[in-house]
C-alpha cells in the first residue's frame, strides 16, 4: 500500500490478494480477483487460496452458460477449515463471467444491462491523525464525495478529524463509515458534535455492529436508535452479505441504504441483494475491499450495468503502491470510464498481457 488502509478493526499495509485463472473448453481465459481483508472479516489469503483450490476441484466439466447454477456450487464449496470464504467464491465467479462474456464477445458491463457508461466514485480517508486527515482531504480536491473511516478510537479524536476534513473541503459531501466499531453513544455523540459545527454527514455507514452491541437483536434497536437521535441517513455492510439479510434489515426499520460489496457475496448473490433493496425502497451503494482494478473494475461493470447506484465507493487501486493489471476502466480524476471495456471486465495480468 502507498498507505497503510486503516479502518476500525485494523489497518492493512500490503494487500495479499489472489489471482485465479479459469480456461473453457474453447480456450476463452477468464482472470477473477480475490482481496481478502482481515480486518473486515477475517479472511486471509491462506483461507482464499484454500477455499480457491477446494472449490475448482468439482467446477471442471461445468456448463459456463449456466453460470448461476454454477456459482450455487462455487459456494457449497469455497470452504476452508469448515469457513465459508467470500473472497474466494467472488473470485472463481468473476473468472467464470469474465472468460464467458469474453467467449460471447461483450463486456461485462453490458452483460448486467448497459444502463450507464460511467459512474463517479468517492474517495477514503482512511484511519489516523488529525493532520492526516485534512492534507488527505485537500489532496483529494478532484472527489466532491469524501468517505471518512472513523472508529477504533476515542470520540473527540473522530470528531476532530471530521471537522479537520470538512474545514479542509467545505465544498465536498462527506459520508462516515465506522465499520461497526462504535457504540450507539458514541455514534449519536459524533453526529451531534459534528451537527453542531455544521458539518452534518450525508450518511452514517455501519456504526454498530453486533459485537459492540451484544448481539444482532440489540445491533438494529442501537441502529434505529441512531438513525432517530441524529436524523442521519444509515446504511449497512458488515451485516449485509445476502438477500434475505435485507429483509432482516426491512424489517427492523432502522437502514436507508445497502452496501453491497462483490468480495463479501459474490456476483450472483449481488445482484439479489441490489433486487431486494431496491424493492425495499433503500438506497444501493457499491463498495469493496482492498483491491486491484480487476475486482474493482468488475465492481463498476455491475454498478454502471445495472445503474442508479446512489453512492459509488471504488477507490482502492488509488491506496496501492503497483497496478498488477492492464486494460480495465479508465480513471479519470473521480470519473470511471467504462466505454474501453469491450469484453468481459477488461482487466488482464501484466505478465499474460503480450
Amino acid at each position: 500500500m502507498r498507505k497503510a488502509f486503516g479502518i476500525a478493526g485494523g489497518a492493512q499495509e500490503h494487500a495479499k490478494n489472489v489471482l485465479v485463472e479459469i480456461e473453457l473448453d474453447s480456450g476463452e481465459v477468464g482472470y477473477g480477483e480475490a482481496a481478502p481483508f482481515p480486518a473486515f472479516n477475517g479472511e486471509t489469503q491462506a483461507l482464499a487460496l484454500a477455499a480457491c483450490d477446494a472449490a475448482s476441484e468439482v467446477l471442471v466439466g461445468r456448463d459456463a452458460t449456466s453460470w448461476r447454477a454454477v456459482a450455487e456450487i462455487i459456494w457449497d464449496e469455497a470452504t476452508a477449515f469448515d469457513h465459508e470464504v467470500a473472497s474466494a467464491a467472488c473470485a472463481l465467479e468473476t473468472a467464470l463471467l469474465d472468460a464467458l462474456t469474453r467467449a460471447m464477445g461483450t463486456s461485462l458491463r453490458v452483460f448486467f444491462g448497459g444502463a450507464e457508461d460511467t459512474l463517479v466514485t468517492d474517495v477514503t480517508i482512511t484511519t489516523g491523525t488529525v493532520a492526516e486527515a485534512a492534507i488527505e482531504a485537500r489532496a483529494f480536491d478532484v472527489f466532491s464525495t469524501l468517505k471518512i473511516k472513523i472508529g477504533g478510537t476515542d470520540v473527540d479524536h473522530d470528531v476532530a478529524r471530521v471537522l479537520a476534513v470538512a474545514k479542509a473541503r467545505p465544498d465536498a459531501r462527506l459520508l462516515l463509515d465506522a465499520n461497526g466499531g462504535l457504540t450507539a453513544e458514541d455514534a449519536i455523540r459524533i453526529a451531534s458534535e459534528l451537527r453542531r459545527h455544521g458539518a452534518v454527514p450525508e450518511l452514517f455507514e455501519q456504526p454498530v455492529s453486533p459485537r459492540t452491541c451484544g448481539g444482532v437483536l440489540e445491533a438494529y434497536a442501537a441502529l434505529a436508535e441512531i438513525r432517530e437521535a441524529t436524523g442521519v441517513a444509515v446504511a449497512l455492510d458488515e451485516m449485509i452479505t445476502r438477500p434475505e439479510d435485507v429483509l432482516r434489515a426491512r424489517d427492523e426499520d432502522a437502514v436507508d441504504a445497502v452496501n453491497v460489496k462483490l468480495m463479501k457475496s459474490g456476483i450472483a448473490r449481488a445482484l439479489d441483494i441490489v433486487a431486494v433493496a431496491r424493492a425495499c425502497g433503500m438506497r444501493t451503494m457499491i463498495g469493496g475491499m482492498v483491491e486491484a482494478r480487476l475486482a474493482m473494475g468488475t465492481s463498476a461493470c455491475l454498478a454502471a450495468g445495472l445503474g442508479g447506484f446512489a453512492i459509488v465507493d471504488l477507490d482502492t487501486p488509488l491506496f496501492l503502491a503497483d497496478d498488477p493489471f492492464e486494460g480495465g476502466y479508465v480513471m479519470d480524476g473521480e470519473r470511471l470510464d467504462l466505454r474501453p471495456v469491450l469484453r468481459g471486465h477488461g482487466c488482464l495480468p501484466r505478465a499474460t498481457s503480450t
